[in-house]
C-alpha cells in the first residue's frame, strides 16, 4: 500500500536526487471521479465500477503494459487505484510530475441517456497513465520511489 502524501507530493525515502534515482515508482490516485462531466460529456455514477478487479496498467490506452496495479476499488470519491510504474522512461515522467493523468478503458454495460450520458455500470478493461485525462480530476495524487 502506498503511504498517503498530500496532493502530488514525491517521497524519495533517501537523500538522492530525482536524477540519481532510477527505476520504478509507486503511485496512487483516481482513474475516474464520480459525478463529474468529462471532456466527451459522459458522467460516471457511483457503483459503475463495483465489479472491477485489477486490470493492466497501460500508457495512453495502448497495448504495452507499463506497470501493475495492486488496488482498483471504488470509494466515496471515485475509482481509486494504486500501483507501480515499471517502465523507466515513464516512471521518470511520473516522478517528475510531467505525466499525472489517469484514464479508464471500459465497455459500458448500463447507461442512462439524458442531457449527458450517465455510465451506471461498466466493465473495466484497463487503466492508463495519460498526458491529458478525459476527466480533469482523474489524476495521480501520490508518488513514492520504489527501493
Amino acid at each position: 500500500m502506498v503511504e498517503v502524501i498530500p496532493r502530488y507530493a514525491v517521497s524519495t525515502g533517501s537523500t538522492a536526487t530525482r536524477d540519481e534515482r532510477g527505476g520504478a515508482v509507486a503511485f496512487a490516485g483516481y482513474a475516474a471521479v464520480f459525478d463529474v462531466v468529462d471532456r466527451a460529456g459522459d458522467v460516471v455514477r457511483r457503483g459503475a465500477f463495483q465489479s472491477a478487479g485489477v486490470v493492466p496498467l497501460l500508457w495512453q490506452h495502448r497495448g504495452e503494459v507499463v506497470g501493475s496495479l495492486s488496488v482498483v476499488a471504488e470509494d466515496a470519491r471515485g475509482l481509486r487505484v494504486e500501483g507501480v510504474v515499471e517502465d523507466p522512461k515513464l516512471a521518470r515522467l511520473v516522478r517528475a510530475g510531467a505525466v499525472a493523468g489517469l484514464s479508464v478503458g471500459y465497455r459500458a454495460t448500463s447507461v442512462r441517456q439524458g442531457v449527458r450520458r450517465e455510465l451506471l455500470s461498466v466493465e473495466l478493461v484497463e487503466v492508463s497513465l495519460v498526458a491529458v485525462p478525459m476527466q480533469a480530476l482523474a489524476r495521480v495524487e501520490v508518488v513514492d520511489i520504489v527501493a
